[in-house]
């Protein structure tokens, strides 16, 4: 499949960011990954197997919304799951296609952002991603074109930070604090100087999105590390944190069956 050609500016930003980092980051991240399995959540590496979010996925069709070096797809693909993988990243993508090819497998791999994607209406049975689209696309854009691809009945989750996280976390600083730091009625947008732009929105606002979306919440988990966990995204001042407040969440909706005929 084909590039979509709209690209908004923040995706554009971005691509060329996550393109630049890709390297960097699969060799900072990639052996956690790996030793997690790939099918683990969040910056813990908390275990599917233990979480039970995606349930049965074998025969099903699963796009991952935000494959990165798809870890994940490929794990979900030895399960039996009929995978798809998308990012906005091209490099990512030629990561993904070095470890499909040393798991043995193949499945694939399309190059677009979220908000605007080539697959018809009504594609899959799960749309999901561990950070990924969810965190590094706008919602107000990649909400609804999660919803467009769902069959009736279809499961949306991600993984991603908290608003408790996001407002306790001050622009520039190395850690999260024990304090309020941003304006919570503000969330939107997240930028560091030279980063990719991360997106949140209040609780609220979600629930809204969903709602306006024909998606119906079924869960939301509050993902709390054991206290011997270790990360390489964070330290064991962070994980003292996550031990106290949720740090990271994932968002469990579905598309409701009224919606499609």
């Amino acid at each position: 499949m084909s590039d979509v050609p709209h690209l908004s500016p923040d995706a554009a930003r971005n691509r060329r960011l996550w393109d630049e980092r890709s390297a960097e980051y699969q060799e900072t991240h990639g052996p956690q990954l790996a030793a997690s399995g790939g099918a683990a959540w969040g910056v813990w590496q908390l275990p599917e197997s233990q979480l039970q979010v995606l349930g049965d996925v074998r025969e099903k069709d699963v796009l991952e919304f935000g494959c990165g070096a798809a870890q994940w797809s490929i794990a979900l693909a030895a399960m039996g799951a009929n995978v798809t993988g998308l990012d906005n990243s091209e490099v990512q993508l030629e990561q993904a296609h070095e470890l499909m090819a040393q798991a043995g497998t193949d499945f694939p791999l399309v190059h677009c952002a979220a908000e605007a994607t080539p697959f018809a209406d009504g594609s899959f049975d799960i749309v999901f991603c561990d950070h990924g689209a969810m965190t590094f696309a706008d919602p107000r854009g990649s909400v609804p074109e999660a919803a467009r691809l769902l069959r009736a009945d279809g499961l949306l989750a991600f993984s991603m930070h908290t608003p408790i996280l996001d407002i306790a976390w001050a622009r520039g600083a190395e850690h999260p604090s024990e304090r309020l730091a941003l304006d919570y009625w503000g969330l939107h947008a997240i930028e560091e100087p030279d980063g990719p732009i991360a997106f949140q929105l209040p609780y609220g606002a979600w629930i809204a999105l969903f709602r306006e979306n024909g998606l119906v919440v079924e869960d939301l988990i509050e993902l709390r590390p054991p206290a011997d966990a270790t990360s390489s995204y964070r330290d064991e001042r962070d994980l003292a944190w996550a031990r106290r407040w949720p740090m990271e969440h994932i968002w469990r909706v579905r598309r409701s069956p009224a919606v499609h005929p």
